[in-house]
């Protein structure tokens, strides 16, 4: 979008959508995706193409508009959509099974194995196998712990702006958050014991 064009119309855009006007529709698509997929992103359950997910979001925005009555903003309300689909899909998928050192890979290893012997620093070119190493653990708790640890911890938003996106209370982004962290550290020492063993 270059400088001169006008801000994009969302609501001029949401009432030609509810004429049936298919281009209105690709606009808002068009509008939406950066948005829709940066959620998919961060959210992405294992084995399912992003691209698909964002098709299947645009497509309950699609057949939930009516619902959609103009309380909060609409991206907003889009957001919760994904949101609650990375949720839906990840909560499908079957429990992996146990998490163990061999599922490592040797700088994942050797990551580890410094941060639990606290002998080196972690060189900076390993920072990709930490994260990586992180978003192992983070995939063998729950849907809703892995949720508010990537929000909080990982994306750095608020709890008020987490509870906005889940539709979960305060209180509760706190203490999900709180369990969640507990759980992640007792899979980390579960790492180290068996290492040590």
């Amino acid at each position: 979008m270059s400088d001169d064009a006008p801000p994009f119309d969302l609501a001029g855009c949401l009432n030609r959508v509810r004429r049936r006007d298919q281009a209105a529709a690709r606009e808002l698509v068009d509008h939406l995706y950066p948005l829709v997929i940066r959620i998919v992103r961060s959210h992405l359950p294992r084995r399912v193409p992003e691209e698909d997910l964002a098709q299947e979001i645009f497509l309950k925005m699609f057949t939930r508009l009516a619902q959609y009555q103009g309380a909060v903003p609409f991206p907003h309300w889009v957001s919760r959509i994904a949101v609650t689909t990375c949720i839906d899909h990840l909560r499908a998928q079957k429990r992996r099974p146990e998490f163990r050192w061999a599922d490592l890979s040797e700088t994942e290893a050797e990551v580890l194995d410094n941060v639990i012997t606290n002998e080196n620093d972690v060189a900076a070119n390993d920072a990709m196998a930490a994260r990586e190493l992180v978003h192992k653990l983070l995939n063998q708790l729950k849907p809703d712990d892995q949720l508010v640890l990537r929000l909080l911890d990982l994306e750095q938003k608020t709890v008020a702006e987490i509870s906005q996106l889940t539709g979960w209370n305060q209180s509760l982004v706190k203490v999900r958050a709180f369990r969640a962290r507990r759980k992640l550290q007792k899979l980390f020492q579960e790492l180290q014991r068996k290492e040590r063993s």
